[in-house]
């Protein structure tokens, strides 16, 4: 499976929900989110994502995810494989024991809707600010630049102002805490 996204920064949460709800869509109510990610053997910030394997281990309502992502053409469309695990603990240790090493931690709170094959998320990310990821899961091989414009079209039809990014909440919130 392919994850295919595309990120915008929001300043005004207020007109994003209204114009969303005049096309008849809601949020669910919001999620906690809380994120570790980490980065393979031998990658470091400055580097290309593209090509290398990062993994998350993520926590929400009591339940947790290890999912791990490869960056294809860029950064938002990525190869993705996804289980439930049971002990967060063991499996941050076994994350570790392949060599892997934690970079940052994501916590946010999240809500979502779907509409026409795509999933919309509301973030509010700690120390990034407020995004929307408007996002697709496909098993083709249809292109991910051409998937990517599809989103960003269905955005900019909202008529509101975002500010599209292509770094990914780890770089995002590295940046903001680091420099």
């Amino acid at each position: 499976m392919r994850e295919i996204e595309a990120k915008y920064r929001v300043g005004d949460i207020e007109a994003l929900l209204a114009a969303l709800k005049q096309r008849g869509l809601e949020f669910s109510d919001p999620v906690r989110q809380d994120d570790q990610a980490y980065a393979q053997p031998g990658w470091d910030y400055g580097m290309p994502k593209t090509g290398s394997v990062f993994a998350r281990l993520r926590t929400q309502d009591g339940r947790h995810t290890f999912t791990v992502k490869r960056p294809l053409s860029n950064e938002m469309e990525c190869v993705e494989h996804e289980t439930p695990v049971a002990d967060r603990d063991q499996m941050h240790a076994a994350v570790m024991e392949m060599g892997f090493r934690p970079t940052v931690r994501i916590t946010k709170t999240r809500r979502t809707a779907t509409t026409a094959g795509m999933t919309l998320c509301l973030d509010e990310v700690e120390h990034a600010g407020y995004f929307l990821e408007v996002e697709m899961t496909v098993d083709d091989d249809r292109d991910g630049a051409d998937a990517q414009a599809h989103l960003d079209t269905f955005v900019q039809e909202l008529g509101i102002h975002t500010e599209r990014t292509t770094d990914t909440y780890d770089s995002l919130i590295r940046a903001a805490t680091t420099g």
